[in-house]
């Protein structure tokens, strides 16, 4: 159980990890085949390909962002499970304006044969200062990792 908490609290890392470095395979990495992704305003994502199609498409509007898991909890049920996280993001505009989000995502999770997914994450925000924030400093791109 110990295990399976850590997996899944690795999981939330990894997405928002990869969300930071714009790394397109990490993210995809993360979801099942026949995961769901909903979005405030969006269409709901079916599968893993559309999934990705959309986060793409949204992400290409956003030359930079920061995503911060806060804090979160977890239900787990033998091979699935449920989770609720708080994040903070901080997101450029390709305009060169930006916003500060607050927001939640409630989760249901898959363990699969390499590892837990994400079968759904439901996104909503909680506080949105509506491109008030000022987002005119500069940024920098991600750093390479190091091994």
């Amino acid at each position: 159980m110990i295990e399976d908490d850590m997996a899944i609290r690795d999981l939330v890392y990894r997405y928002a990890d990869a969300v930071c470095r714009r790394d397109e395979a990490a993210w995809a990495d993360t979801w099942a085949e026949d995961g769901l992704w909903c979005l405030p305003g969006a269409p709901e994502a079916h599968g893993k390909e559309a999934i990705v199609a959309l986060w793409v498409g949204a992400m290409a509007g956003f030359p930079f962002v920061a995503q911060i898991v806060n804090y979160g909890t977890l239900k787990i049920d033998g091979e699935r499970a449920s989770g609720r996280w708080y994040l903070t993001e901080d997101i450029k505009f390709a305009d060169g304006g930006g916003m500060h989000n607050i927001g939640s995502y409630q989760d249901k999770y898959v363990k699969t044969a390499d590892g837990w997914k994400f079968s759904e994450r439901h996104y909503a925000i909680l506080y949105n200062d509506e491109g008030k924030g000022d987002m005119s400093g500069t940024s920098n791109p991600y750093p390479e990792l190091i091994d």
